[in-house]
């Protein structure tokens, strides 16, 4: 999509989500109006606006836990499909926010809250079977996150940018299984990022993002929400501006991520400088 709403992409690439003409109550309030927006498989894409914009409702909606008020012309798709077995969506989909999942016991070790990914469970329960394949998935998402070092530690005795590296690698998982629990394509991965370093400390979000970036560099799709600039990692080239429920842009980074741009998108003069790849404002 660009600036003016038209595709840039075309139709016979592999499409993650499209959504048309969707709009999105909460309660008796519409917060999302007209999103129309297709997301490529394996593409990396952040969404930016203010507090209250709409993000996470956005979020929500592709994870089906919102759905879009029924109206003429409306539709959303999910890796092709209209309609899914929320299950089945949970493995393909790995979905990061500030907050762990449900309650994990207090003998939850980093291996065993990445296992659950396998599951959407806050914890292993008896009745719940890790095959083999699954441990050894596992093993591979610690190491491919960083967090071998903390498998066996408690979750609840972490800190809290170990809990996020955990939480990532639960995320990622199950994402791309697809037969039984032994065929994994990491290029199907899709992480759905919503604020994902809130709560950290400079050197814990200067940690998260290097790990977003090799996992970028490595194929998996990122859809990153944030209201924070520097979170916008180098290798995301397209980027989606919200402003009261609606799309207001949707295009490259460069020409979006100006000052004169986001000084009118969150109502506040802004100044911006890039170094590294990586775009700040105060």
């Amino acid at each position: 999509m660009n600036e003016r709403g038209e595709s840039d992409y075309s139709e016979d690439m592999q499409s993650f989500l499209e959504l048309v003409n969707v709009h999105v109550a909460r309660g008796a309030t519409t917060v999302l109006h007209e999103i129309n927006l297709r997301v490529e498989a394996g593409e990396q894409i952040a969404i930016l606006g203010p507090n209250g914009c709409g993000k996470s409702t956005l979020i929500k909606t592709m994870t089906c836990e919102c759905y879009p008020l029924a109206m003429d012309g409306t539709r959303v798709s999910i890796f092709g499909r209209e309609r899914w077995d929320l299950t089945e969506l949970k493995r393909r989909l790995g979905v990061v926010s500030a907050e762990l999942p449900g309650k994990p016991t207090l003998r939850t070790t980093g291996r065993d809250a990445v296992l659950t990914g396998f599951f959407s469970s806050s914890t292993l329960w008896p009745n719940l079977t890790v095959t083999d394949a699954m441990r050894a998935r596992a093993e591979e998402v610690l190491a491919l996150v960083g967090a071998v070092g903390i498998a066996e530690k408690p979750v609840g005795q972490m800190s809290a940018g170990e809990q996020r590296r955990v939480m990532i690698g639960r995320a990622l998982v199950g994402s791309g299984a697809r037969s039984g629990d032994t065929d994994f394509s990491a290029n199907e991965q899709m992480l759905l990022l919503d604020e994902p370093s809130n709560a950290l400390d400079l050197a814990a979000q200067q940690e998260l993002r290097t790990m977003l970036r090799g996992l970028a560099q490595q194929g998996t799709g990122i859809l990153l929400i944030t209201h924070c600039i520097a979170d916008i990692l180098p290798e995301i080239k397209r980027v989606i501006l919200m402003r009261k429920g609606r799309i207001v842009a949707d295009g490259a980074k460069e020409k979006l991520l100006t000052a004169p741009v986001l000084s009118e998108l969150f109502g506040a003069k802004v100044q911006m400088s890039e170094r590294e790849g990586f775009f700040h404002a105060w």
